[in-house]
């Protein structure tokens, strides 16, 4: 019977986990809030995790996890961002670091009552934030590029800077009685860097030679990667210290920088594995924390918290980046990216333990009755759930009253640029909406700046589109070049950024051919417009005189108003309502209603026959050989 409750146990932190992500993505919510409020209702029954898994077991889980979390974290960043980020980076994860430090050092002595020593440890540990928690915002936020990247950069980059100076302040304290002087936590930090960046990049040349020379088979390759970056973290830490948290990071970056193979697939696995492991380890290890030394903390906590919020991280930001490129605007807006995540949980929950453990030897006195030492972690739990709390709520409006970002990015990111295709983006651009062009024939690209349209010169699927065109306020892809085959790839090679809901695609040439077609449903976007209604078939309709028109829907002018108008063969295309743009969908059963804007294609209607005074029908003199006229004047705009 005890092993059945211990599987149930297992069963239901994932199961808890991952309801907290559901609903955090439905609520439009900061996932780690109900992580971690699930995790503290976990924590009221009556064994604590410690008793469950055992001490010995959980905390090398925890690390293992933070590995592969950072080595995730690392794969998303990209050097070519460090063009216009790299002096404000380093000036964050250096003077930035240094400042947080000390004001969140005297913070935690004056306000919580710490001692001097453990003030220390904790304002070490408050200095990092963590991919965990400022990639989901920044995916949420869609910030535009240039700080979207910077936030990216330092969220990473700071966890193993802070990670390890919270160790090198802890192994200090604990040598203090030794006669400790500030001699070894120097040599430590240069060891860190050197085991780090050394055996990160030995290991990043070793796998992409091994997977070059396809040593490794496909169905591998994720299992590989996993088993060689535990090994490397276990084994950097061996030799130095904490200094696997830099490998990884390091191991991470320039596995995504390289280009002599692709790791879409590895970063895929990785990020689904993350989801996975925060989902866990935030239940698990807010479940360690008493409830009762939350109340304990008191407003003190409280205080520190918002000192950390209101003082520490806008002071940081504003001295780390003077004389750097960036705007007023930019740096307020970094004042509000920075929550603390799992690598500020895990090393607060690790160094709790031993400062508890060694009370008595460094002499730690105690706050309400209770070792100051065990209140460490309660103080950091504190500060993660009320930083995140406050940067979910606030980052997002922030950014868009700084005009750094959209509240719902609606604008689309177009493949394609002939002609009708840019007849039909002015029109969506004059609803309001941005709009680029991505097309690699230079004629149509100039055609569309003359036209007034953002174009871009370049391949849908390059990574010159993915990596470094500025998308801020593009929130969905529309894939219309004349090959379907084209169409597909770009779907799935945006699928990462926009989400399956928002890649859409024409309809293939041979759409309805069952397992003959060219391409496979599951290989395509969302088909828009109407099935069978393809690239050559609007062009050539186009080319016979119809017209893409915007009308509005009112309540003397009905939907079906407009159908019995214009006839059966208009097509509806977009739909404008409260400055949303609804794209519509081969399968979409939507009717517009009063209030509502349509864009649709509209073929031209003959002209009734007049009848001539002898009351017989005039004749139809018009060509029956289109291609012997001139060519069709471009789609009337209205």
């Amino acid at each position: 019977m005890e092993e059945n409750l211990y599987l149930i146990y297992f069963a239901g932190i994932l199961a808890l986990g991952i309801t907290a992500q559901w609903l955090a993505w439905r609520l439009h919510l900061p996932s780690i809030l109900l992580l971690l409020a699930f995790g503290f209702l976990a924590g009221l029954l009556p064994q604590s995790p410690d008793e469950i898994i055992g001490r010995q077991v959980l905390f090398p889980i925890v690390s293992l996890s933070v590995a592969v979390i950072l080595f995730e974290g690392g794969m998303s960043l990209r050097f070519n961002e460090l063009r216009e980020v790299g002096p404000a980076l380093g000036g964050l994860v250096t003077v930035g670091a240094l400042v947080v430090w000390g004001l969140a050092s005297l913070a935690a002595h004056y306000v919580v009552g710490f001692s001097p020593a453990i003030a220390t440890v904790v304002g070490a540990i408050v200095v990092v934030t963590g991919p965990t928690v400022v990639g989901p915002l920044l995916s949420h936020i869609r910030p535009a590029r240039k700080i979207g990247s910077l936030a990216k950069w330092e969220g990473i980059v700071i966890d193993p800077i802070g990670a390890v100076l919270a160790v090198l302040v802890f192994e200090f304290i604990m040598k203090s009685g030794e006669g400790a002087t500030w001699v070894s936590p120097l040599w430590s930090i240069g060891m860190t860097v050197l085991v780090g960046v050394v055996l990160g990049g030995v290991t990043a040349y070793l796998m992409v030679f091994s997977l070059k020379s396809y040593w490794v088979p496909d169905f591998l390759h994720n299992a590989f990667i996993l088993a060689v970056l535990l090994t490397v973290f276990a084994v950097s830490n061996y030799i130095q210290s904490e200094s696997g948290l830099l490998t990884v990071t390091v191991l991470g970056l320039l596995m995504a920088n390289q280009k002599q193979i692709p790791v879409r697939h590895i970063f895929e696995f990785k990020e689904n594995l993350r989801v996975l492991l925060i989902s866990c380890l935030f239940i698990v290890l807010a479940a360690r924390v008493p409830v009762d030394n939350l109340v304990q903390v008191g407003w003190q906590g409280l205080l520190f918290v918002a000192f950390l919020i209101v003082v520490v991280r806008p002071a940081s930001v504003f001295l780390s980046t003077i004389g750097s490129s960036l705007n007023w605007r930019e740096k307020t807006f970094l004042c509000f990216m920075a929550p603390r995540g799992i690598v500020a949980a895990a090393v607060g929950s690790i160094f709790s333990f031993e400062l508890a453990h060694n009370a008595e030897t460094l002499g730690l006195i105690e706050i309400g009755g209770t070792s100051e030492g065990s209140l460490v972690v309660p103080v950091v739990f504190l500060v993660i759930v009320g930083t995140v709390t406050f940067y979910g709520l606030t980052a997002s409006p922030a950014a868009r009253w700084l005009g750094l970002s959209s509240p719902s990015p609606q604008g689309v990111l177009i493949a394609g640029a002939d002609r009708w295709i840019r007849d039909l983006a002015v029109l969506i651009k004059n609803a309001g909406f941005h709009v680029v062009l991505v097309d690699t024939n230079f004629r149509n690209i100039t055609a569309a700046r003359m036209q007034g349209l953002s174009a871009q010169c370049a391949s849908i699927l390059s990574d010159y589109v993915s990596e470094e065109l500025n998308l801020g306020g593009i929130g969905r892809l529309l894939a219309a070049t004349p090959n379907d085959e084209v169409n597909s790839l770009a779907c799935m090679e945006f699928t990462h950024l926009f989400g399956r809901k928002e890649v859409y695609q024409l309809s293939p040439w041979d759409s309805g051919s069952g397992k003959r077609q060219s391409v496979s449903d599951h290989l395509r976007g969302r088909v828009i417009f109407g099935h069978g209604l393809d690239f050559y078939k609007i062009a050539r309709r186009v080319t016979a005189g119809a017209q893409f028109k915007k009308t509005t829907i009112t309540d003397e002018f009905t939907y079906h108003d407009f159908q019995q108008t214009h006839g059966e063969s208009a097509t509806l295309l977009f739909v404008v309502a409260e400055n949303r743009l609804r794209i519509v969908t081969a399968d979409d059963s939507f009717v517009p209603k009063a209030g509502q804007t349509i864009i649709a294609l509209i073929d031209s209607r003959p002209e009734p026959p007049r009848k001539p005074a002898n009351g017989a029908a005039e004749e139809n003199t018009q060509d029956a050989n289109p291609a012997d006229e001139s060519p069709a004047k471009s789609a009337e705009l209205e």
